[in-house]
This record gives structure tokens, C-alpha cells and sequence, in this order.
């Protein structure tokens, strides 16, 4: 099992900048691949960004320029750096990770709000 505890979150202001992490533990040596996805109020989640165990990284087209996702194998956490944040990049956002075995693991998510 794999155990996945986000942090981070919170309310900003438009333009403002967030890092949200996430720390995992358990069968954390299984996992292939990390990422983060968001929830807003009546939408179906979405991916925000992806980063490999090898580093290859993958984002949205929204948030391409804007969020920079970064691993830290020895940790065994997962950062996401939010920068120029728009109130449409307000939900929740999960961390997410996915085991060698194709297993997904979330964790309990963390609110991030951007006001205009």
C-alpha cells in the first residue's frame, strides 16, 4: 500500500504563487510515476502535471508555463511550484501516484483558492 499526504494548499490572490506537496509512504519503491489533478466545483478531474520516476514531466496545456512539477526520489515526495495562479486554477488538487502494477493511489487532496 501506498499512503499519499498533500499540503500546500490555500488561498491566494491573483498572480500569486503556491507550492503544493505531497509525501508518500508505504511501497513508495513501486510506484513509476507521480502527478498531480485538480477538481473544481461541478467538473470532472483533470490532470495538472505528470513527472516520471525518471523526470520526463507532462502538464496541461492550461498550466504549461505556470506550475513546474519536481520529484524527489529520496523523499519519496512530489512538489508542484504554481506561479502567475488565476482564479480558474481554483479546486482541489490531488497527488496522485501509479504504481509498476498500473495501481493508482490518491491522496485526501488540498484546497487551493485564487481570487480575482
Amino acid at each position: 500500500q501506498v499512503q499519499l499526504v498533500e499540503s500546500g494548499g490555500g488561498l491566494v490572490q491573483a498572480g500569486g504563487s503556491l507550492r503544493l506537496s505531497c509525501v508518500g509512504s508505504g511501497s513508495i519503491f513501486n510506484i513509476n510515476r507521480m502527478g498531480w489533478y485538480r477538481q473544481a466545483p461541478g467538473k470532472q478531474r483533470e490532470l495538472v502535471a505528470l513527472i516520471a520516476r525518471s523526470g520526463s514531466t507532462n502538464y496541461a496545456d492550461s498550466v504549461k508555463g505556470r506550475f513546474t512539477i519536481s520529484l524527489d526520489n529520496a523523499k519519496k515526495a512530489v512538489f508542484l511550484q504554481m506561479e502567475s495562479l488565476k482564479p480558474e486554477d481554483t479546486a482541489v488538487y490531488y497527488c496522485n501516484a501509479l504504481s509498476i502494477t498500473n495501481n493508482a493511489y490518491w491522496g485526501q487532496g488540498t484546497q487551493v483558492t485564487v481570487s480575482s
